[in-house]
């Protein structure tokens, strides 16, 4: 399976500039809600049509500015499920999943029995979108994608309707459910960890264009961009200049940083994502390098673990840039030894060096 995306759009107060391709893999594309994510699909679905640009599955042309080419969206052979799953309320589960199915009625009995079956809908077959729980709903929508055996399988932001205890439950019944399906499969989604569990590979979009293409792993361990950084989840980004190959200055927490590995010159911003500093006791602090003296500005507690919201204790004035955000288990913070005093170490690993 292989998919090329290199299309331009433009409409009232947004441009599309989107550009990747993919060979079978799960594709993510994540990026913050109205970045264009959802109009990605729209142009590759039919429903919108881009300006200019090509889209290509698996060696079939559904669009070619240059050659004229547009294909109908009933050509495509696409499977869509929408936000809202877009059941049709008047007809019941069986039906909402056999719609519009070319069979006879025996392989039609036949063929609904399966998707029944597979998806755990046993007992719901006749009861209407809204007698059913918003899980059930989604496999009914879900089924009814796979059962007219798509090219391609396009999933928006498929647990955004569920309410959020269910939707871990739900995302790894999906990930079975959708071994039953042998195409390629998108997922759009503004939640970096269902991107994570999901896709092997992975689009940034941001603002209207596609910023970054690759293994979605490698993407997070380090985004290489500042815009990646953040919608990837990277709360600590600070302006820095280089001043060595080995050496760069974190302007916003005043810290000069030294590393093994060479650090480009074109890097502008550095970044480390708030569970990888290490919490160090005074005697190690004074004597490790890239170590902060920190003090606490602010605490927020979650269920199993503290936001701590502190600052380089050399800085002399307070700026909301300076904050630095240290995420920590709660038994960590609350046995540690020293508390008095807060030493946080970067580790070499941990930092991020951003374009």
């Amino acid at each position: 399976m292989s998919l090329l995306i290199d299309i331009k759009k433009k409409v009232k107060g947004f441009s599309l500039d989107i550009t990747f391709n993919t060979d079978g893999e799960y594709l993510g594309i994540l990026g913050a809600s109205g970045s264009g994510k959802s109009m990605t699909l729209k142009c590759i679905a039919g429903v919108e049509t881009p300006d200019e640009g090509r889209i290509v599955l698996n060696g079939k042309v559904f669009f070619d500015s240059e050659k004229k080419i547009n294909m109908k969206p009933q050509d495509r052979n696409i499977g869509y499920l929408f936000q809202n799953y877009a059941l049709f309320p008047h007809m019941t589960v069986e039906e909402n999943i056999c719609i519009g199915l070319k069979l006879s009625q025996k392989e039609k009995e036949q063929k609904i029995n399966q998707m029944i079956e597979s998806f755990h809908l046993t007992g719901l077959e006749k009861k209407y979108p809204n007698q059913i729980s918003g899980g059930q709903q989604q496999r009914v929508a879900l089924a009814r994608c796979i059962t007219y055996k798509p090219d391609v399988l396009m999933l928006d932001e498929p647990f955004s309707a569920l309410d959020s205890h269910l939707k871990e439950q739900l995302q790894t019944g999906v990930l079975e459910l959708l071994k039953l399906y042998e195409g390629e499969v998108l997922m759009v989604s503004h939640s970096r960890n269902e991107i994570y569990r999901f896709c092997k590979k992975l689009v940034i979009v941001d603002q209207g264009s596609s910023v970054l293409f690759g293994d979605t792993k490698q993407i997070f361990k380090q985004p290489k961009l500042y815009t990646a950084a953040r919608i990837t989840g990277c709360k600590n980004i600070s302006r820095c200049e280089v001043l060595s190959a080995h050496s760069v200055r974190i302007v916003d927490w005043e810290l000069t940083l030294e590393t093994e590995k060479t650090i480009p010159k074109y890097i502008k911003y550095i970044g480390i994502r708030a569970h990888d500093f290490q919490m160090i006791d005074i005697i190690k602090g004074k004597d490790e390098k890239n170590v902060v003296e920190c003090s606490v500005k602010k605490i927020i507690e979650d269920v199993f673990e503290y936001n701590i919201f502190v600052e380089n204790k050399k800085i002399k004035k307070a700026d909301s840039n300076n904050d630095i955000l240290y995420k920590v288990k709660k038994d960590e913070w609350d046995n540690r030894i020293d508390k008095e005093n807060l030493y946080l170490k970067i580790p070499e690993d941990a930092v991020l060096l951003l374009e």
